[in-house]
């Protein structure tokens, strides 16, 4: 019976998305500042019991994201334990989820191709590599291919069976991939509308029924707005910080330094593409050579129904494109939801072509390529490795540590999982006219110098910054301790109150 599995493609593309997604998933610990600053909140949840606020410290709520991300973290950590593995889980399994709706959309949309678009997607590199990282995009990307198999099991495969039923439960489906996507990422999680939207209006006729049915849209409301009812209800000022810093201002503006130029969607999504999109790449660029000719064939209305499929696809994979490049915050992993299309457009270009699935000689060639990739990133010495800053202070440090406290230097939030504690990220100045809402710092030094201070904090500041420290604490009565030899170009400093001599 293995024997049979083995030779099955189906069974083998199991095992090499199980094999690149799960194998090396816990040999690198946490980096920070992303993979820690997701996992710090996560973490907060799960001490705290506070799973509708997420925080970044006991002071400061952490607003940039929805909860979804952190909630899937909290629950596989608290299942399989507090290490890399648990908390990079959820990317992994949004990974495999993606593989198989890939081979699902492509069997309505490139009927023949399934097989090739599943092992197109799980052997694409930017996918491959986004499942080792903790970040919100795998688990956003998964929710919208949820909703876009559920319009197209809608449209293509309900209606085939005339039964309006029928496609009203996929249509459901479909929001509540969306509702979930919101809940991931906010407004950013409807991009694949666009495509719903425009495929429908593109179509000859009246779509029945319609996307934009009644009962969807209540289940839509029903999953995604309760959490966000709950949050600007307790703190007045979180819509429109919402509305305007995270969606207004990352659209409109270069405030967040991501790319902003006007050529910054040339510099990052043109290599995200090309190189992401590896060893399938040639398959998409054949499939854009021809993309002019085939959008002027779709002008007549019978050629559209014809090549419905590929239309979807086409608008898919160029509608939300087309904002992130007019976007002015541009990162790789943003296009990460087209990799879906992107997949089963090369499995329909191949199948076009009369190509068959590639040797499976090559693709474990491929495979042990990418595999020994992530075994030397686990093994790549880097400041950013939480387990190393972890390492470093049970080296130098006796006693407990109660708290990590970085003074003007990033917090390595990442320490929360290695380290089982507590990380703030301190100012010397005081922070009178802080941003409610995600201000830079958690609290300032001397707000940590009062009648509750905690002698059992650990302190870190850069080597060049250290004296002023130690002035600013001696004016409120207190001394710095260096722990050991400095790490990373940072001092380690426990902070002790000044005995004054009695007289």
């Amino acid at each position: 019976m293995h024997r049979l599995l083995l030779h099955s493609p189906a069974a083998r593309i199991a095992l090499i998305a199980i094999a690149l997604s799960l194998l090396f998933l816990g040999q690198r610990a946490i980096w920070d500042p992303d993979e820690g600053r997701y996992t710090n909140v996560a973490l907060h949840m799960l001490d705290s019991g506070n799973w509708i606020e997420p925080q970044r410290s006991h002071e400061v709520d952490h607003w940039t994201k929805p909860p979804l991300t952190y909630w899937a973290i909290a629950s596989s950590v608290a299942v399989f334990g507090h290490n890399p593995w648990a908390a990079r889980l959820p990317a992994a399994l949004s990974y495999l989820l993606c593989v198989l709706l890939s081979g699902l959309i492509a069997r309505r949309l490139a009927p023949g191709s399934q097989q090739q678009a599943a092992l197109a997607y799980a052997t694409m590199l930017l996918p491959i590599g986004a499942a080792q990282l903790i970040t919100t995009d795998y688990v956003l990307a998964a929710c919208e291919t949820l909703a876009l198999w559920g319009f197209v099991e809608a449209r293509f495969g309900a209606s085939a069976l005339g039964r309006r039923t029928t496609a009203l439960g996929w249509l459901a489906v479909m929001w509540l991939g969306f509702a979930l996507a919101f809940l991931a990422k906010g407004p950013p999680g409807l991009l694949p509308l666009l495509a719903v939207l425009g495929f429908d209006l593109a179509m000859p006729g009246r779509v029945r029924p319609r996307a934009l049915h009644w009962s969807g849209l209540l289940l839509f409301v029903l999953v995604a707005a309760p959490w966000y009812l709950a949050v600007v209800q307790r703190h007045p000022g979180l819509l429109q910080y919402f509305l305007g810093s995270e969606v207004v201002d990352r659209v409109a503006s270069d405030d967040f330094s991501r790319h902003g130029q006007w050529y910054g969607w040339i510099a990052i999504y043109l290599p995200t593409l090309l190189v992401g999109t590896l060893p399938w790449t040639p398959a998409l660029l054949r499939w854009a050579r021809e993309l002019p000719a085939t959008v002027r064939a779709w002008r007549p209305r019978e050629a559209r129904t014809a090549d419905a499929g590929h239309l979807l696809l086409a608008l898919w994979l160029l509608l939300p494109l087309l904002v992130f490049c007019v976007s002015r915050s541009r990162m790789p992993l943003y296009i990460l939801p087209l990799f879906v299309p992107l997949a089963v457009l090369a499995a329909r270009q191949r199948q076009r072509e009369g190509r068959s699935l590639p040797r499976w000689g090559w693709l474990l060639a491929w495979v042990a390529v990418v595999l020994a990739l992530q075994l030397a990133a686990a093994r790549f010495p880097t400041h950013k490795d939480a387990a190393g800053w972890a390492e470093a202070i049970r080296a130098r440090v006796a006693g407990p540590v109660s708290q990590v406290n970085f003074v003007e230097d990033m917090a390595r939030y990442g320490l929360h999982l290695h380290l089982g504690t507590d990380v703030e990220k301190l100012s010397m100045q005081p922070l009178p006219g802080a941003p409610r809402f995600n201000p830079e710092y958690d609290a300032a030094v001397t707000d940590l110098l009062d009648d509750d201070f905690d002698p059992d904090s650990l302190w870190i500041i850069k080597q060049a910054r250290v004296s002023q420290l130690r002035a600013l604490l001696a004016t409120h009565g207190f001394t710095a301790i260096a722990q050991g030899t400095p790490y990373e170009g940072r001092v380690l400093l426990r902070v002790r109150r000044v005995a004054i001599a009695a007289h």
